[in-house]
């Protein structure tokens, strides 16, 4: 495949991850309250949509404030900006086995994914509470300026519920949880980006590391 092949390959991968994530974002956030959902199999209560939203990164992580909001933004942007020259020189130079692009690719889809809905929920969408759903609005009249959106969350999988032995410090008799945190295709597609460039691609950046303490 040609150069120009390659990047046309790689921008509709993108693409459609990108619609993929913001479809499911869309009817979450227009089809229910917050910390409403459903069963995703039935009565399986270990898979769940569970529509919440959170102020920060991946999986419920965040920083406070509105200055947090801003600076987690400009990291964002910055990353965005990374990963898309980074991509790009990889084609180019045409060294990079196809797999590690794509893990590259689906990193790039879950920042600019997140990125969507800091920026430009809070222009589109009325506030979500847990008695009303929320509607699209003419844009600038959401709930938030721009950059200063929630990003959507859904996927919960709380697989295992106990209790923590008494004997294990600070949380011993605590209830437990796994899966706790509530994530979504964003997240997602960072998360096993990375799980695949680990367990599959390795050979390439061992490689890559050794040629530079040769050079």
């Amino acid at each position: 495949m040609s150069i120009k092949g390659k990047k046309w390959t790689i921008l509709l991968i993108a693409i459609l991850l990108l619609a993929i994530d913001q479809a499911i974002k869309f009817y979450v956030k227009l089809s229910f309250a917050y910390g409403q959902g459903f069963e995703m199999f039935g009565t399986s209560r270990w898979a769940q949509i569970l529509f919440i939203e959170n102020n920060g990164m991946a999986f419920g992580m965040q920083l406070g404030g509105v200055a947090g909001k801003i600076l987690l933004s400009t990291l964002r942007l910055v990353l965005i900006g990374i990963l898309i020259w980074y991509i790009n020189r990889m084609i180019n130079r045409g060294k990079a086995p196809w797999g590690v692009v794509i893990g590259f690719t689906m990193v790039l889809v879950g920042a600019v994914g997140n990125m969507i809905d800091s920026a430009f929920y809070g222009l589109i969408f009325s506030e979500s509470t847990y008695n009303t759903v929320a509607t699209m609005v003419p844009f600038g009249h959401g709930y938030a300026p721009f950059m200063q959106g929630k990003v959507v969350d859904m996927f919960y999988f709380p697989m295992i519920h106990g209790t923590w032995p008494g004997w294990v410090p600070w949380v011993g008799g605590e209830p437990f949880e796994f899966f706790r945190p509530i994530f979504n295709f964003a997240d997602s597609c960072i998360t096993c980006g990375v799980i695949y460039m680990i367990l599959f691609q390795y050979r390439y950046f061992a490689r890559k590391e050794g040629d530079k303490k040769l050079g």
